[in-house]
């Protein structure tokens, strides 16, 4: 298991090398084995995996620049495990789901490299290799925005771009700022955050430092007001853009929130914990309405993912072992099921290139399998009980619920909207007579989509009736986290509300 790790890291970018080299023709099946052995490496990672041990495991470090402390440090715990299954596993679902014919060598090679650098944000304990691997995924990004994407794709790519670069160079300042304070305290340089988990940081420090990471984990959530780029992007994006843009990239900014946020300013995340559940609040509601009114069924799935992406803000920042537990699995069921969502516009899309309600109509008559598929995830997107959706915003809002009832009580909403502008889609697009004859020969999902989306299913079902070989693991080191948050607090305010939210019992 030496290295595996690294592996893990390098081996789709390294894929991607010997790709240019493969033929055009075989480009998909050499894609599908190589994003198949990506996970099934992770796999192994989690078989090696001790799941009773909270602290960070297979960890590996090399020297980069010694003089200011910068070395490749990896390592994973149970956090971050199930955010690296989920990107290996939706990559490889991702690709089984292709259907890209335009320059689709040049496509593949960009999500192999897109891959490499979603692992990397994942695995990274060294706060400038983070930044590398979290800057360096915008680039495949913006490419396949760029290439492949609608009409408006250009302004969209940008606006991506522009918007997330943005605030990460206002946290990598954050980041630079930390280093120097570990130099002044310790008498070298180190950007390793395992070492930077030992600094006692003075409160008004810690405010400004909150601050200056949040614009770069905020704007690639994305939290309302940083939002607006992304029903552009979803917009114009390929579908498995949308799909890997929903099931992973969003993810790191909520990630980056528990890795960096809340261990390195406990004092200030309190302070900050209720206008941060205002802001989720927002999203959750605003966001949710937003979608209600589209007619474009991804623009939809878009807004619908910021409004769930509030309530993942909002166990985060319960801080209690439910919340964040919570949270963590929304991250996960989040990624899987709006992931699924976006495949199955695109599976429409193919067919009448169109995503419009009013252009469908009756869709179950002629595509029982497809309006079986999109009815699962649809329950499961709004939070239906024994589906994997429930289980994370449950456990989201049990967290918060022992912070204030009553923003728990006004984010509970997101169930009830979540189900009526779901519900609406559902009804125009499935249900009723078939009034456009376009709609009459569509083919039922077949093939290549129902492998892709066949597993996806069954993930949904599974994880919503037994959810504990994930909850597990990842609450023994959310255990650890809220116990560093502790024991770090030094405002006597900051320990009640610390000790007040956290039951510290295992989230079921």
């Amino acid at each position: 298991m030496e290295h595996i790790l690294s592996i893990l890291i390098f081996f789709p970018a390294f894929a991607a090398f010997i790709g240019f080299l493969v033929k055009s023709d075989s480009i998909r099946t050499y894609a599908i084995i190589v994003t198949a052995v990506e996970f099934l490496i992770s796999l192994l990672v989690w078989y090696g995996f001790d799941s009773s041990m909270p602290d960070m495991q297979f960890l590996e470090t090399a020297p980069l620049i010694d003089a200011y402390g910068i070395n490749y440090v990896v390592g994973i715990d149970g956090i971050s495990l199930f955010l690296v299954l989920m990107t290996t596993f939706m990559t490889f679902i991702s690709i089984i789901g292709l259907t890209e014919k335009r320059a689709l060598k040049n496509m593949i090679i960009t999500v192999l490299f897109l891959e490499m650098t979603m692992v990397g944000v994942f695995l990274a304990l060294d706060a400038i290799v983070f930044y590398l691997f979290w800057e360096l995924s915008l680039i495949p990004m913006l490419y396949i925005i760029g290439a492949w994407g609608g009409n408006l794709r250009i302004y969209a790519s940008i606006k991506f771009f522009i918007y997330t670069f943005t605030g990460s160079l206002v946290m990598l300042l954050g980041m630079l700022y930390l280093g120097y304070v570990y130099y002044v305290t310790a008498g070298s340089w180190s950007f390793n955050l395992l070492d930077w988990n030992m600094l006692i940081l003075p409160f008004d420090m810690q405010l400004w430092l909150f601050v200056a990471f949040f614009l770069g984990f905020a704007i690639k959530v994305p939290m309302v007001p940083f939002h607006t780029w992304l029903p552009y992007a979803h917009g114009q994006a390929p579908t498995i853009g949308s799909v890997i843009l929903a099931a992973v990239l969003l993810k790191m900014g909520t990630y980056g929130f528990i890795r960096f946020s809340l261990p390195l300013f406990p004092d200030a995340t309190v302070y900050f914990m209720i206008p941060m559940a205002i802001l989720a609040l927002i999203a959750i509601v605003y966001t949710a309405m937003v979608a209600y009114a589209q007619e474009d069924i991804k623009q939809v799935i878009a807004y619908s993912s910021v409004s769930h992406m509030g309530v993942i803000i909002l166990g985060t920042f319960a801080l209690n072992v439910e919340g964040i537990g919570g949270s963590i699995f929304l991250m996960i069921s989040h990624g899987i099921v709006s992931g699924a969502l976006f495949m199955l516009v695109g599976v429409i899309y193919d067919r009448r290139h169109t995503k419009m309600m009013s252009e469908f109509g009756g869709l179950a008559k002629v595509m029982p399998k497809y309006a079986t598929i999109f009815a699962i995830m649809l329950m499961a997107s709004i939070g239906l009980p024994l589906t994997i959706g429930f289980v994370g915003e449950f456990l989201s809002l049990l967290g918060f619920f022992k912070v204030s009832p009553i923003i728990t009580l006004i984010a509970g909403l997101t169930i009830i909207l979540g189900a009526v502008y779901m519900l609406v889609l559902y009804k125009k697009t499935f249900f009723g007579p078939i009034t456009n004859p376009k709609n009459e020969t569509l083919e039922d999902a077949k093939g290549r989509e129902l492998v892709a989306l066949i597993p996806l299913v069954a993930l949904v079902i599974i994880l919503g009736i037994y959810p504990k070989p994930i909850l597990e693991p990842v609450n023994t080191s959310v255990k650890h986290l809220v116990q560093v948050m502790q024991i770090k607090a030094q405002q006597e305010t900051s320990k009640a509300q610390l000790m007040s939210s956290n039951t510290i019992g295992e989230a079921k």
